[in-house]
């Protein structure tokens, strides 16, 4: 059996963009359900799969994060590797999907894990806002929240891999974007613009474009319910793969796990510095990454 990809919002499962990529568990927040039946889900998973990889934005709440930790404890499992990831939530569920592709794939649990820290670094992850008072994940100096209060503004905000702001207008440019073929995700929320689809996608030269709801927890890390949420992701297996597979792969010297980077995905334990041979970016060939001649 596949190790089995688990998250904390069931909205960050995707729909398969096969009918060989499984699904996601879901682990429910302690308002939701009580610990010993969320000790039994995990029991079961452990049993099925043999490993769980479970992936988490870093906005859920501090003790749905304690209740993670805690059932691994309880379970005094090692095969059990939670994943926080500091990407808007469309983002999160896009890196979700991807781990659960490669799920299936010929890597150990503990390459799987890891390969989400790697991955993070190939998804565009952003919104279009139009208000960001209230927004606190990309550094907005006063002028730029001056702005916001004028009517009509809006914003294009790239949270990663690297954090860009840009207020949108006729003599604006797009934030720059990726230098390789990828497919955009978006997602709608209490917005009316075309802006992510009429001038960022041609913009970033995306290969095709889907639509998804915007996950529940969206408003709440944007710090406004107004925007388009998107991300530009790699989408063929094949790539993801080949990116994967490309970097060096070591043992963790304390769980003794197969990893790549420079952190275990199960235990956390650094790579010691004279070990850490991880390629930097450029792993994949320019001819694999860049975008089909128009």
């Amino acid at each position: 059996m596949p190790t089995a990809i688990a998250v904390t919002n069931a909205d960050l499962v995707l729909p398969p963009t096969d009918q060989q990529t499984p699904t996601a568990a879901l682990l429910q927040a302690p308002d939701a359900q009580a610990l010993e039946m969320a000790i039994g889900d995990m029991h079961v998973l452990l049993e099925q799969h043999g490993y769980v990889v479970a992936v988490y934005p870093s906005g859920i709440s501090p003790a749905h994060e304690r209740r993670l930790y805690s059932v691994r404890s309880v379970l005094e499992s090692d095969r059990i590797a939670l994943v926080k990831v500091d990407l808007p939530p469309l983002g999160v569920a896009v890196l979700v999907r991807q781990l659960r592709q490669l799920s299936i794939c010929d890597f150990s649990p503990g390459v799987v894990a890891s390969a989400a820290r790697l991955l993070t670094h190939y998804i565009h992850a952003g919104a279009l806002l139009h208000s960001v008072t209230r927004f606190d994940r990309v550094p907005v100096d006063l002028k730029t929240h001056a702005k916001s209060w004028v009517p009509g503004s809006q914003f294009a905000v790239v949270a990663g891999p690297e954090p860009q702001l840009v207020k949108i207008g006729p003599k604006s440019d797009p934030p720059a974007g990726p230098e390789f073929g990828t497919h955009l995700m978006t997602a709608k929320g209490q917005s009316q613009s075309e802006w992510v689809k009429e001038t960022l996608a041609p913009a970033w030269q995306v290969q095709a474009i889907h639509e998804s709801a915007l996950p529940s927890q969206s408003p709440a890390w944007w710090g406004t319910g107004k925007l388009v949420e998107f991300a530009a992701y790699l989408p063929d297996l094949s790539v993801l793969y080949q990116l994967v597979a490309s970097v060096r792969r070591e043992t963790c010297h304390w769980c003794r796990m197969e990893l790549i980077g420079d952190r275990c995905g199960f235990c956390s334990s650094p790579l010691p510095a004279t070990e850490n041979r991880m390629h930097s970016a450029g792993v994949l060939s320019h001819e694999a990454l860049a975008p089909p001649h128009s």
